[in-house]
């Protein structure tokens, strides 16, 4: 039985250039998914954790340290909790590392964005980052 690719979700920022990339990989695999943009409409503290549960991460592992507060908030130290470093995720959403993408087949942070091909079905043609890169399969083939 194959699945079914049209529940794929992806939280997105637009801004992010790994977050474009992947999106544009899921878009060439021909699968169109819904987009979140996870800085208008954040994951509730529960979806966060369920999401961390079924990536098999921590919350630490989630978190994004450039162009955040995060060393603002000390966030560094080994010290602080789950639930600390979820209140501070709440407070400031950019926290979450991007994209996650959630598909059939799992949940992953697509960092870097051809993770996703992990999620997806096959490419249906070449692909090529936004900074020229060629992406290869899982099996190595070029998909440029």
């Amino acid at each position: 039985m194959s699945a079914n690719y049209t529940d794929v979700i992806i939280y997105h920022n637009p801004e992010c250039g790994t977050s474009r990339n992947t999106l544009a990989m899921i878009r060439n695999a021909g699968v169109e998914p819904h987009v979140i943009e996870y800085l208008k409409t954040p994951p509730s503290r529960t979806l966060l954790l369920l999401l961390v549960e079924r990536m098999g991460v921590s919350v630490r592992d989630i978190l994004r340290e450039k162009d955040t507060p995060y060393g603002e908030l000390g966030l560094h130290d080994p010290g602080l909790t789950e639930e600390q470093l979820l209140d501070a995720i709440e407070a400031h959403p950019i926290l979450i590392n991007r994209p996650i993408v959630i598909s059939p087949k799992g949940v992953k942070l697509c960092r870097p964005s051809e993770t996703v091909l992990d999620l997806l079905p096959p490419q249906k043609g070449a692909f090529t980052k936004e900074d020229g890169e060629k992406i290869t399969d899982t099996a190595g083939n070029s998909l440029a």
